[in-house]
């Protein structure tokens, strides 16, 4: 029988199993996106709580799940989506809040409504509602799939009392509450989102679009439709992200009998 030399037999020895699997081990890169989201916080000067940003975490993981089977977004990897979805929607925290404090009307409720068209995934609205404990919200989403994953994260994420899914048409929803705010992101134009939207607003309903380029929406003012008016422009400096973004709020028509 033909033997290795001793010194070859010990090197192959001593090489790992090529097949053998390697441990695996997620908690690194789960506290590094928890790290780099209470930096974001930070650098947006937004005090959102530690159980808040565990939920927002909470909220990447079922989108990242879902995404694998249901594609929700065409952004996969986690790092990006924490900056292009959850910081980016962050962002509009500040604002929103502040907008909601010049309210003079009583409320029926806490804290502000929230009124979110065109949802898609949660974005703005189920974001802000994680990270803004008194807000309501009601999410508008046409596209089954996504409603259905708006539904499940309001349900594992232990928003029920406070958020509302309308899967559907903005045309065909039927909201408990009159919103406070309500907002659009990536939805349509600002002439097509102030339309379908007037029937549900009050004289007090501050509203928000948000934008990309200036130009765009520099663009859309032109075409809004008699009594609508850009009130205000934010340039919004997301963590992480490199592009132009911009929160636009509007000023509604001056109406009488309302």
């Amino acid at each position: 029988m033909n033997r290795l030399p001793e010194r070859d037999a010990a090197r192959r020895s001593a090489r790992p199993a090529r097949h053998a699997p390697r441990p695996v081990n997620r908690a690194p890169a789960r506290a590094e996106l928890a790290e780099r989201l209470a930096e974001g916080c930070r650098s947006l000067n937004l005090d959102v709580g530690f159980d808040e940003r565990e939920r927002l975490l909470a909220y990447l993981e079922l989108l990242q799940r879902w995404n694998r089977v249901y594609n929700l977004t065409a952004i996969r990897d986690p790092s990006d989506m924490l900056a292009q979805h959850l910081l980016d929607s962050l962002a509009v925290l500040r604002p929103l809040e502040e907008a909601a404090g010049r309210a003079t009307a009583p409320r029926v409720a806490p804290g502000p409504c929230l009124l979110d068209v065109g949802s898609g995934a949660g974005l703005p609205g189920l974001a802000l509602a994680l990270a803004w404990p008194t807000l309501e919200a009601d999410l508008v989403e046409p596209v089954g799939k996504k409603a259905a994953f708006l539904r499940q994260s309001v349900a594992e994420l232990g928003l029920a009392q406070r958020v509302r899914v309308h899967e559907g048409r903005i045309q065909e929803a039927r909201l408990p509450r009159a919103p406070d705010l309500a907002i659009c992101r990536a939805f349509a134009s600002l002439n097509d989102f102030t339309g379908l939207i007037e029937p549900f607003l009050t004289p007090e309903t501050v509203v928000f679009a948000m934008k990309g380029q200036r130009q765009e929406i520099e663009a859309e003012a032109a075409a809004l439709a008699p009594g609508w008016q850009i009130a205000d422009i934010t340039a919004l400096v997301v963590p992480g992200l490199g592009a132009a973004r911009h929160l636009v709020e509007l000023a509604q028509p001056t109406r009488t009998g309302r």
